[in-house]
Parts: structure tokens; sequence; C-alpha cells
């Protein structure tokens, strides 16, 4: 099979030995975590190019056939919510606003499965227009990445001068009433001046910011832990403006450590993936654009779906090659370890 190429070759995983694999139809794996978050990336296509995600001449096209369905997606959200036990699906990018089938593509996946509760990350770029749409398609919930409210630091970033549409698809968020609007901000050294103001629009826009530590996912591969920003140095900058009070996590899956921003009614996450890894409570399981599964972020294996899918496959075929690419996952990105290589695929072509 011939893969597509997003950037990277696609490595098809070793054969997994799943004669060990406990019985029963979650998406187990060999250290005991269970996905129940599916992440789905629509296309490599974004409007931006963020320096840590996308070169600036954009991922290489992915043909249009090669591509996922909206029927193709439906069908795949369908299995993973009866079969596999997936409880809610985040479409992702790229920019999933760059199909112009989104709406059908969250109507299909409605349909498939009624109880998946369906999600949405986003750049905000015309979501004020999109919406209505996606939201009588199932629409539930959004997270909106927004690095800088500085519109100089926003273009260099994003080597795009955008940052007022990106504010309108937040503010057309919130007027529709999505709650809780989360706004996703990735730490960068040229930005951590400006965190304190984005925390403080943050807590006026009625959004809830979660900060990230950056991951070795940049497309230019210029990473490097000496010039990360960490939990730990941006707590730092807050605290010089804002009193934070710790809040104790209630679910060990979720990312983000949370702070109540004291006299506010606020509160700010920090998802602080490379040096408070919360691999060992990972849930999560991804499909990239054409239908493969990707378990890790980290790993270049990956189990195309597609030609099950395009080749008349059942669902429990489709279910047991989901399950066998599960049962293989790594357990963790590894970044600690003296050998650690960074994975091929950057962010924009793996999805979020």
């Amino acid at each position: 099979m011939t893969a597509v190429n997003i950037g990277t070759p696609l490595r098809l995983p070793a054969v997994v030995d799943v004669s060990d694999r406990p019985a029963g139809a979650d998406l187990l794996d060999r250290f005991g975590r269970t996905a129940r978050d599916l992440r789905i990336s629509v296309t490599e296509k974004c409007s931006l190019r963020c320096t840590y995600c996308m070169p600036e001449e954009g991922l290489p096209a992915i043909a249009r056939d090669a591509l996922l369905t909206p029927a193709e997606i439906g069908r795949l959200a369908g299995i993973a919510h009866h079969r596999l036990g997936v409880r809610e699906v985040r479409f992702t990018g790229g920019e999933p606003l760059m199909r112009a089938d989104l709406a059908e593509i969250l109507a299909a996946t409605r349909a498939a499965a009624p109880g998946l509760a369906i999600a949405l990350t986003t750049n905000g770029i015309g979501l004020d227009k999109r919406l209505p749409a996606l939201l009588a398609a199932g629409l539930g919930r959004v997270n909106i990445s927004l690095d800088t409210v500085d519109r100089e630091h926003f273009a260099r970033l994003t080597r795009r001068d955008r940052l007022p549409a990106v504010l309108d698809g937040i503010r057309a968020a919130r007027a529709a009433g999505l709650d809780p609007v989360k706004v996703n901000a990735v730490l960068m050294r040229e930005t951590l001046a400006g965190a304190a103001d984005l925390l403080a629009w943050s807590i006026d826009a009625g959004v809830h910011l979660r900060f990230i530590e950056q991951m070795p996912l940049d497309a230019d591969g210029v990473w490097s832990r000496e010039a990360l920003i960490d939990a730990e140095e941006l707590l730092a900058v807050l605290g010089r403006r804002f009193v934070l009070e710790p809040i104790d996590r209630e679910d060990p899956s979720a990312p983000a450590e949370l702070w109540r921003v004291a006299g506010t009614g606020a509160t700010v996450g920090v998802i602080a993936s490379v040096t408070r890894s919360f691999c060992a409570e990972c849930d999560r399981t991804r499909l990239t654009a054409t239908g493969s599964v990707a378990p890790c972020l980290f790993g270049d294996d990956e189990t195309p779906l597609a030609p099950l899918l395009r080749g008349g496959a059942d669902d429990e075929a489709l279910a047991v090659a989901w399950r066998t690419a599960m049962w293989g996952k790594q357990a963790g990105h590894g970044m600690d370890a003296a050998g650690f290589q960074r994975p091929e695929r950057s962010m924009g072509a793996i999805g979020g």
C-alpha cells in the first residue's frame, strides 16, 4: 500500500501480539489504559502557519480521494462508540473549518452515534459564520487556539494577521451559549511576557484559558528542551499579577492542572505535557485524516483502516484492527529517555 505523503512516510506498526490481551471490547493497551476519547483529524490544511505546528509553506496536500468522507468518518465514529467504548469525539486538523463539509461530518457522526459527545478544536477563523450549521449538526463544545492577544505577536507567531477573525470566532461561540469555551495557548518564549495579559483578557471574555507546554511536534524541527517554557516558569510570571489557588484534579485522565484566580471566579489551566507527563493516564485514540489509527502522538507507527473500510470489511473487523493497534500503544512520549527521537509527523499532520 502506498502511503499518503503529508510530510513524513507512514510507518506500519510491527506485528502486535495480542495473545496476552484480556477479553473485552474496549480499547485497552498493555499498560492498563483504556481509550475513551477519540480525536479525528479531517484535513492537513490550515488558515494559519503557527511556528510550533506548520511549516511556512503548509503541509503537502492530501489527495481529495484519500481523505475520509463524511460517511466513512461517521461509520468509524459509530464503531468507536458502540463497539469500543469511546465516549467523546473531537475533530481536529490541520484546521477542521477548512473542510467545507464539516457540518456534514458532524451530522454523520451524530447519526451513527447519537450518544457520542462532539467537540471541535479550531483556530476560530470563520467560526462565526459556520457555527449555526455546526450546532445544528451536533456540535457541543469548542476549544479555540489563541496564544496572544497582541496583534503584532499574533501575526509573527502565526505568519498571518488574523487576530480579529479569531476573536470574532470566540465571541460567536460565547454568544451561541457554548459553555465552557476553552482557549488553548501554547507557551512560547516570545509570548511569555504577554501571558498575564492573555489571562486578564480571558477573564473578561468569560472563556477558560489553558496554557500548554510546547512539545517537539513543530514542522520546522527547532524545538529544544533548553528553550522550553515550563509550567513553573509560567506560574511564576502569572503569580506576579494574580493570586492562583491550586484545585485538586478530579479526573486523573484530564491533562490540565487547574488554579483558581483569586477574586475573579475564573480558573486557569496548565497542560504540562513535557515536564509533568500524564502519559500513564492517557485515554486517547486518534485517527488521521486518511483513516489510520495513531495510538500515540509520539509514535510513528500507524494502522491503516481505510483499506478495510473501503474493501468491504464489516464493523467487527474494523474494531478488531483498532483494538490490535491500541494494544501495541507505547508507554509514553519518552522525552526524558537518553535515546529519545522526536516523531516524524508534526502536530499539523497528526491532529491534536
